[in-house]
């Protein structure tokens, strides 16, 4: 079973709710970034680290846009169902922008990154990251991508949401290129449904567009979402 859930900013409480327990080994549990584990190699981030190691599910997480991609990017880059992704542990894998996953006969497009909306606080904390913005070639390597499974896809799982949907959410909401280019996307990829996360909501936006927080949320639906 595919799960979704949404930014987790290194809350290791989540990961010990006994809804958890109830993931078995062949179960997937995506972040929709802002994973967080991965942040200052502190002593209780390694036993962080190590407990979620522990578990016996798989932990997918994309990157948002409170990572430290320093950090991030020492991870080898592997094959996993089909596409590129960083391997952290056996069961933690880092889903990276513009790729698409076949897991459990689903096809799964994932992109990451975005802006910080408190960019200013990051930047005077030194810890802002620019990699956190997509460069052209990830862009173009996600275009790529999706057009070679003919613009249709089950799944699409992006950190940020497309312009138009995070507009309906709340039109003081800043805009930025990788809304922009997720909009090209929803109007060009025919997909069953797509998730995100970054507004740190869980609601249906509009029919198919999932905004997930602290929910537990099935991709597929025939279970109710277990919230936290």
């Amino acid at each position: 079973m595919i799960y979704i859930t949404g930014d987790k900013h290194g809350d290791i409480s989540f990961f010990k709710n006994k809804q958890l327990k109830k993931l078995k080994k062949d179960d997937y549990l995506i972040i929709t970034g802002d994973f967080g584990f991965l942040w200052d190699n502190s002593r209780e981030e390694k036993s962080n680290l190590e407990f979620l190691k522990k578990q016996k599910y798989n932990i997918l997480f994309l990157d948002g846009t409170h990572e430290n991609f320093d950090i991030l990017e020492k991870y080898p880059v592997v094959r996993f169902f089909g596409a590129k992704a960083g391997k952290i542990a056996d069961n933690i894998f880092h889903l990276m922008r513009g790729q698409v996953y076949i897991i459990e006969k689903k096809g799964i497009f994932t992109f990451g990154g975005g802006i910080s909306r408190d960019l200013k606080k990051m930047l005077d904390l030194n810890m802002w990251f620019e990699r956190e913005l997509p460069t052209k070639s990830e862009f173009t390597e996600a275009a790529k991508n999706m057009n070679a499974y003919g613009n249709k896809i089950d799944y699409i799982i992006t950190h940020e949401p497309p312009a138009h949907i995070k507009c309906s959410i709340n039109p003081e909401f800043r805009q930025n290129i990788v809304n922009t280019f997720l909009d090209q996307i929803a109007s060009q990829v025919t997909f069953e449904k797509w998730f995100f996360g970054s507004v740190h909501i869980d609601d249906e936006v509009q029919p198919g567009y999932f905004a997930v927080f602290n929910e537990l949320l099935p991709a597929n639906k025939t279970e109710k979402p277990r919230k936290f």
